[in-house]
């Protein structure tokens, strides 16, 4: 911000509402720690500016919030610029990062190999149910979605040319090969591909513990009728995505991690148990391909506290297009996951195949009803 609205007249507003905001929610179960702001330090520090010269973030915020809520960590802002960071101007320092600039595939490397310890932000846009979108775009400017100010007025980021429904198309044709040409197969193709890239995004990071720790994905719900980031939308009809996420984020989740690569001289890739809760866990876990039926890894697991182990390994061939289903006990409960092995682009009526198949597992969506 522009230190000439920094006068000390406007930093005591601050502070009088910052004091209101942290009494009111301090006792929140949600709040972690609390943050100065979101992308200042970005812009100050990408506009040649000093991040540590903020002094709202570094003076007024940091004591309103030792003052009102002593044993919660502040933040300065998010993503934090460290002075470190700063200095040696080497992004590789940051403790934190908001992931949206390549928007490309989800597993590219833009995702797999950022530096940070915590992604305090990321996301796949993509659309709502066609019911959702029929509610506020007429049926006159339904169909087609290039060049209409209609979808173009209600995307996520508003701006010349189209750019939200464009990126949109472009993550299809990556994904998929294709940008479907009927509104139907275009919303079902959207959400399938956001729901597998949500699902992706928090397995990389479990994953990757303790080198990174923690995700914040975006957004849970639209204020406004929109075509958003969000796993539900304004109406509240959840998308695919909503179910992916909430499979792997139960605090014990089965996963094949992909970052161990072709494990040895035998092509495989490893299978996770990866436990982030307080307690030791143990139960059972069965792998087998969606196609075929057969069982490819099946046993017991005991799991310590706060880790994960490999509990075995399965050939992989990038060149193939299969579906891994898992499921596994933990306190006597079935949970469920799945991988999507190979490279893209899917078939989309491939993918249209297996839907049921990753349904089935714990009947907790109905596939017929995706992008409905």
């Amino acid at each position: 911000m522009p230190q000439q609205f920094l006068t000390l007249d406007f930093q005591g507003q601050i502070r009088t509402e910052a004091i209101s905001v942290v009494r009111k929610l301090r006792n929140h179960p949600s709040i972690a720690l609390w943050s100065g702001d979101n992308e200042v330090d970005d812009a100050y520090y990408y506009h040649g500016l000093d991040p540590a010269r903020n002094v709202l973030t570094r003076e007024v915020l940091p004591q309103v919030v030792f003052q009102c809520d002593p044993y919660r960590p502040f933040l300065p802002s998010s993503p934090y610029m460290s002075p470190e960071m700063v200095a040696a101007r080497n992004p590789h320092l940051m403790p934190e990062m908001h992931l949206w600039d390549t928007r490309d595939y989800f597993k590219s490397a833009y995702y797999t190999e950022h530096p940070a310890h915590s992604v305090s932000e990321i996301g796949f846009d993509g659309y709502p149910s066609l019911s959702g979108l029929k509610r506020f775009i007429d049926d006159k400017n339904l169909w087609p979605w290039q060049k209409s100010q209609v979808w173009t007025l209600h995307s996520a980021s508003q701006v010349g040319d189209d750019y939200e429904n464009k990126l949109l198309a472009k993550e299809l044709k990556d994904f998929y090969g294709v940008v479907p040409d009927k509104i139907e197969d275009f919303i079902y193709a959207s959400q399938t591909s956001r729901a597998e890239a949500y699902k992706y995004l928090i397995e990389m990071t479990r994953l990757k513990k303790w080198r990174r720790t923690g995700v914040i994905w975006w957004n849970a719900i639209d204020g406004w009728p929109l075509i958003s980031d969000s796993v539900v939308d304004y109406y509240f009809n959840k998308k695919l995505a909503y179910h992916f996420i909430k499979r792997v984020q139960h605090p014990v989740v089965l996963m094949v991690d992909e970052f161990e690569g072709h494990s040895g001289d035998d092509w495989s890739l490893q299978v996770v148990m990866c436990n982030d809760s307080r307690q030791d866990a143990a139960g059972h876990y069965k792998v087998w391909d969606a196609e075929s039926g057969e069982t490819l890894l099946e046993g017991d697991y005991a799991s310590k506290a706060n880790g994960n182990i490999a509990v075995g390994k399965t050939q992989a061939f990038h060149s193939d297009k299969k579906l891994f289903l898992m499921e596994w006990t933990t306190g006597g409960k079935k949970y469920v996951n799945h991988y999507l092995l190979g490279l893209p682009a899917f078939s989309l009526a491939q993918y249209k195949a297996w839907l049921p198949k990753i349904a089935a597992l714990q009947n907790d969506f109905d596939p017929e009803k995706v992008g409905v």
